[in-house]
């Protein structure tokens, strides 16, 4: 069992990879891509990741991590696809602070993610 749940989390991770390519964050210019494209492009590839629910926690942070069960690295990908979208300065940067509190503490040290602080 422990095995099945592990497969399940490293196929989300793969499906947001899958997802942020798509939306171009792996090209040489930072995409501008709307959250209504990012749902699009969600439901499109079957992420089981609710955005609207996520976003309407008091910690998306801790509902991913603990309801979603996403992986270090699905959370740094799916923090960078939000990261990117328009979604409102203040969201983003309390999301990803979170986030960052959230790695830094489990260990994993996010270049992509600190690159973003201003």
């Amino acid at each position: 069992m422990e095995d099945y749940i592990i497969r399940e989390i490293d196929r989300i991770g793969e499906m947001l990879m899958q997802i942020a390519k798509r939306l171009g964050l792996f090209l040489d210019d930072v995409p501008d891509y709307s959250l209504a494209e990012v749902k699009e492009v969600f439901g499109q590839n079957g992420c089981p990741i609710d955005l609207d629910v996520v976003l309407r926690q008091e910690n998306p942070v801790l509902y991913l991590v603990e309801q979603e069960k996403i992986s270090n690295n699905g959370l740094e990908t799916l923090v960078e696809i939000i990261f990117h979208s328009d979604l409102d300065e203040t969201r983003k940067k309390a999301l990803l602070n979170d986030a960052l509190a959230y790695l830094d503490n489990k260990g994993y040290f996010s270049f992509k993610l600190h690159s973003f602080q201003e």
